[in-house]
């Protein structure tokens, strides 16, 4: 199975890999297909996700696509990071059909960790 370039590059290097202590949100989602599971936490300041930060367990797909992810939502206000789809990940290039499914995780997650954020 053969990875672009900028997946290797983030599967070998992950940006963001962590927990950021005290965090203003937190999710964590599995793919039952696979067993990925992505844990992010962000910190939100007037809106804003200022911080992310990702813990997975998976695959090459699923951890790079959690550091892509982290990269994508900060600075975003918590509606424009809502707002990214798979289609966004997308410009990690060279994820094999099969592997699509491994990059939803770190969205759910996100999707979680704002929803954590907002019921506090």
């Amino acid at each position: 199975m053969e990875y672009s370039p900028l997946v290797m590059d983030h599967f070998l290097n992950p940006r963001n890999v962590g927990e950021i202590e005290g965090a203003d949100g937190v999710g964590m989602a599995r793919n039952l297909q696979d067993g990925d599971t992505v844990r992010l936490s962000i910190r939100v300041v007037d809106d804003q996700i200022e911080e992310a930060k990702f813990k997975t367990q998976g695959c090459v797909a699923a951890i790079a696509a959690s550091s892509m992810l982290t990269e994508l939502i900060e600075g975003r206000s918590l509606d424009e990071a809502l707002a990214i789809t798979k289609e966004d990940l997308r410009v990690l290039g060279g994820l094999p059909e099969r592997k699509a499914q491994c990059s939803l995780t770190g969205l759910e997650a996100l999707r979680q960790a704002i929803e954590d954020y907002r019921h506090d």
